[in-house]
């Protein structure tokens, strides 16, 4: 039930479109459960034994840069959230084909997770190509909002990372605008170069490379302070 302290949460936007393959229901079924992050507040550096680091993913889409980077670096722990079930059936077929042990995936809303995590558990946040949410109505309805900074100032260690890329120009200057205006947060671009050219450790997704939006895609890297 909905009460003025915790407000129930809405994921907008698509959940589910076309079938999920019967290889990827049978894994979803399979091994998500034992993928999902525990109910309740956790430390997710407790995940793994071991756990160098912890990174949190939010909208993962089909899972291909989270794979990617859990398989460059085993000894971090990343958390994915992810609502929309065609992407988190695509995520779990890579962990299995992967064989990925440092991957946890949460099938819902970012804001609920994050919400439960402690102080100063988080070393690197990204947050690539979101929904946009181009109409002016929706705007609200965007991952990147004033509280959703405050929270992920919150979980982010001081020197921790947050990545936000996108290539949609008013989802760009919407988001920039609300995390500088953290005084948690510092953006150490110099050049142009700084947020046009794609991070050395950047993984291009497939979606990417379809360049839907209406710019070229830019990055912004974000250093907690």
């Amino acid at each position: 039930m909905e009460d003025a302290a915790h407000p129930l949460l809405r994921s907008y936007g698509r959940i589910k479109s076309r079938p999920i393959k019967p290889r990827q229901a049978a894994l979803v079924e399979e091994l998500l459960p034992s993928l999902r992050p525990p109910q309740g507040p956790f430390d997710p550096r407790a995940l793994m034994e071991g756990a160098r680091e912890a990174w949190l993913e939010i909208g993962f889409g089909g899972g291909e840069h989270m794979a990617a980077q859990a398989a460059r670096a085993p000894e971090v722990l990343i958390v994915g959230c992810e609502p929309f079930l065609n992407g988190v059936a695509s995520a779990v077929r890579h962990v299995a084909e992967q064989d990925l042990k440092n991957v946890r995936i949460l099938d819902g809303d970012a804001r609920e997770l994050v919400a439960r995590l402690p102080d100063a558990c988080l070393d690197r946040v990204f947050i690539l190509f979101p929904d946009p949410w181009p109409k002016a109505r929706h705007h609200k309805r965007r991952i990147v909002q004033a509280d959703m900074v405050a929270e992920l100032a919150r979980v982010l260690k001081v020197g921790g990372r947050l990545r936000f890329a996108t290539d949609v120009a008013g989802y760009a200057d919407w988001a920039l605008e609300r995390i500088i205006a953290s005084p948690h947060f510092d953006w150490p671009a110099e050049r142009a170069d700084d947020w046009r050219v794609a991070p050395a450790d950047h993984i291009t997704t497939r979606y990417e490379e379809k360049r839907l939006g209406d710019c070229e895609p830019v990055f912004f890297d974000f250093i907690r302070t």
